[in-house]
């Protein structure tokens, strides 16, 4: 008869474990960038099925054992920013090894039948629970993966450490009175109380991952809209000045009239200058064809052209890029910034710019005249030398933060009286996504 049962008892772990597997990549699949290949999904989910499968109680030094291969199996099946997946790491485990112990140390004892019927009635346990999880998320979770910046994703990582040592606590600590009755009970007792909460602020923690991705691409998309708000005023603003000109142009015409027919030639020559060094009738010059990129260089090629600093662009971008336009804002816009508050103070301010993708790369080069030799501070970035310093010297870091995300490098080099800034980015699409994946 026990070996009946066996029989019917393995092939069923298996199958529960591979279902809980399943729902667990399902969980996770908004919050990761797997490495490409099919093969290290199927790795990811034998990890998470081993570890649902795992026998963990209040007391068991096992936890201690399986956090080192499941962070290692983790990261090499992930990519992306790698504070995002230790944040994301810890969560799922908390998520999975809390609910390991509840089934195994109170389910099995409520059930009252030791063996193999236990055994198999936690692991169902387990299943009906992930599945449950997955059912109430679902609908909350995003189709895209989630992307954070640094800043936030240092945030989660906080976060998760509470429910990871709240379950280290309470699972190890009680490691040394497995063999003393009074104080093992107390353990237990502080298990009842605190593995829930672990459970429960492990799956409150993936849904808020959520709402700050929604609440960080809603923050990105109104940075974007005020910068086509800026374009589309530039562009109203050219219309106005036609409409004056069109209207004005039988005045005009009438004076060059009254001045040819007293033979002031000369006096007509200069009022024909005049006209035409009107901005109404040279237009807005496009850069690009991208829109996005096309919109950042006129606004700053404008406000460089009002600050009498000489602009050189160099600019070979197509229609469409795998690049979220938040991002391209970001880099374009930063970049050009910099230059323009650092030209505009030396006597003969110059910008240089270069950008074009080409062979997988996105390439944008920013050269300007500087004046002297800027300050590094200890963290090896260049200091801001703007008077308030609490607003501003945050442009380079979040460039920083988008080359590395996007898998690309950015160098900055300095000396006297001349700054280069260098960003090269791959063009894949793991980049379209916006602001910090994981």
């Amino acid at each position: 008869m026990y070996e009946e049962i066996k029989a019917v008892f393995y092939p069923l772990w298996v199958l529960l474990a591979f279902c809980n597997g399943l729902l667990m990549e399902k969980l996770c699949a908004p919050f990761l960038q797997l490495r490409p290949g099919k093969l290290w999904k199927a790795v990811l989910i034998l990890c998470f099925a081993g570890s649902s499968g795992m026998v963990i109680w209040v007391g068991d030094p096992n936890l201690f054992y399986t956090l080192p291969v499941f962070l290692a199996v983790f990261f090499a099946c992930t990519r992306g920013d790698r504070v995002g997946r230790l944040a994301v790491c810890l969560v799922v485990f908390s998520l999975l090894m809390s609910l390991c112990a509840l089934s195994d140390s109170y389910l099995g004892d409520w059930l009252g039948r030791p063996g193999l019927e236990q055994y198999i009635f936690t692991r169902l346990v387990r299943t009906l629970v992930l599945g449950a999880i997955w059912l109430i998320l679902r609908r909350r979770l995003p189709a895209r993966p989630v992307q954070l910046p640094r800043r936030l994703w240092k945030l989660a990582l906080g976060l998760a450490a509470l429910p990871v040592c709240s379950l280290a606590a309470v699972v190890l600590l009680a490691t040394p009175y497995r063999n003393q009755p009074e104080p093992y009970a107390v353990s237990m007792s502080m298990g009842l109380a605190v593995l829930p909460v672990v459970l429960l602020t492990s799956v409150v923690l993936l849904a808020s991952y959520t709402l700050l991705a929604e609440h960080e691409a809603l923050e990105q998309a109104g940075r974007l809209a005020a910068l086509r708000e800026v374009y589309y005023q530039g562009l109203q603003g050219q219309e106005d000045q036609v409409r004056r000109l069109r209207h004005d142009l039988r005045n005009h015409l009438t004076a060059l009239q009254g001045l040819l027919a007293r033979g002031q030639t000369k006096a007509a020559d200069d009022y024909l200058k005049q006209l035409l060094d009107s901005e109404a009738l040279h237009g807005r010059r496009r850069l690009c064809e991208n829109e996005t990129a096309d919109v950042v260089l006129s606004a700053k090629a404008q406000a460089m052209e009002q600050a009498g600093v000489n602009a050189r662009f160099g600019v070979s971008l197509p229609k469409e890029l795998p690049l979220a336009p938040t991002d391209l804002c970001a880099l374009l816009g930063n970049a050009l910034d910099n230059a323009l508050e650092a030209a505009r103070r030396t006597p003969e301010g110059w910008v240089s710019v270069r950008a074009r993708a080409d062979k997988g790369l996105l390439m944008l080069q920013v050269e300007n005249s500087a004046p002297g030799l800027p300050v590094r501070e200890k963290n090896g970035r260049f200091a801001t030398t703007k008077a308030d310093k609490s607003a501003h010297g945050f442009g380079l870091a979040g460039m920083e933060e988008i080359a590395r995300r996007c898998g690309g490098t950015l160098e900055a080099k300095a000396e006297e009286g001349r700054f280069a800034l260098t960003v090269c980015i791959p063009l894949a699409p793991s980049c379209e996504n916006g602001p910090g994946g994981v």
